[in-house]
């Protein structure tokens, strides 16, 4: 008995016949090339803060290729960087870490490596992030904040690129910009809203990262 056409279209499990490119499962390093675009068009002014806000929420939402080539389809580079799958990062990337606080509190402080992306989530409770002695070894790292009835505290030091926005219902998401002078500085963005709670990010006055572009990777514990 012959099959349906359209079963006998559909490539056989373990075939090895090829995917569509946009079919393809996103890796994290497609993510953060598509990133890294948003963040220079941020920088040139391509992009408000709000824009960018979306987009790279989109950026960390999406599970196949094609899913991020709409987010940079109308800023230079973007038909490279979406449609070619980067090669993986090195382990020593990080993967996403997620900071939860329900009816308590939870913080990440002193000397630690930071990832390229942090969850942070408060419901009645709270969330303290604080960069001011951390190992940056990425460009950029995204902070994505949700603070239900609580609040989330990011600090950063003062030689350290701040940029993001969110949104605030009955609440608010406070986001201080700050520009580092060295345009080699890490750059952290923070994203996501607040509902009757608060996110705030800003600089710590006197705190500065001693070398900008040496990555330690040596005698750190997480």
């Amino acid at each position: 008995m012959s099959k349906p056409a359209a079963e006998a279209d559909r490539p056989a499990a373990g075939s090895g016949a090829p995917v569509a490119e946009g079919g393809l499962r996103a890796s994290d390093a497609d993510r953060d090339r598509t990133a890294d675009i948003l963040r220079e068009a941020l920088a040139e002014g391509r992009l408000t803060p709000e824009e960018h806000s979306e987009r790279i929420d989109g950026v960390y939402r999406a599970r196949r290729v094609a899913e991020l080539e709409p987010l940079v389809r109308d800023l230079p580079a973007a038909p490279a960087a979406a449609r070619h799958p980067a090669p993986p990062h090195s382990p020593t990337d990080g993967a996403a870490e997620n900071l939860v606080a329900v009816f308590g509190g939870a913080s990440r402080r002193g000397r630690w490596r930071v990832g390229r992306l942090t969850r942070a989530f408060a419901c009645f409770g709270g969330v303290e992030i604080d960069l001011t002695e951390a190992v940056f070894e990425q460009q950029e790292i995204v902070i994505r904040a949700v603070a239900l009835f609580g609040g989330v505290e990011v600090r950063v030091p003062e030689n350290v690129s701040l940029r993001g926005a969110g949104t605030g219902i009955f609440g608010g998401f406070d986001v201080r910009t700050n520009e580092a002078a060295d345009p080699e500085a890490p750059v952290v963005v923070v994203t996501g809203f607040a509902a009757f709670g608060g996110v705030d990010a800003r600089a710590k006055r006197g705190k500065r990262l001693k070398n900008l572009r040496e990555r330690p990777r040596k005698e750190l514990g997480d």
